[in-house]
């Protein structure tokens, strides 16, 4: 999967997965975040429907180059490890101070 670009929020979500979810049924599960500068909690949605298409295929899908605020809203929502992300956050990130599970 090529880079997606620059933003990945509410505004362009539903066309990126659309176009992410047709590239996993082609069997390309890799994700380059590099070029994001601006995410919100859509693109956790995102990532989700992807990893979800993938491991309907019996994949995983491979997401590198992360930055920090998508690492942080993963993890915030408790599915950096279902993304297979908490080994590219760092170990405060994965447990956001304020959000403790009773």
């Amino acid at each position: 999967m090529p880079s997606l670009g620059t933003s990945l929020t509410n505004q362009n979500a539903a066309t990126v997965l659309r176009d992410g979810l047709a590239r996993v049924s082609q069997g390309d599960v890799a994700v380059d975040c590099a070029g994001l500068t601006q995410v919100d909690s859509s693109a956790v949605a995102v990532l989700l429907g992807w990893q979800r298409a993938a491991a309907g295929r019996g994949q995983s899908l491979s997401i590198v180059n992360v930055p920090p605020q998508l690492g942080e809203l993963a993890a915030l929502y408790g599915v950096a490890g279902l993304l297979g992300l908490s080994s590219v956050l760092p170990s405060d990130a994965t447990h956001p101070q304020g959000h403790h599970r009773h």
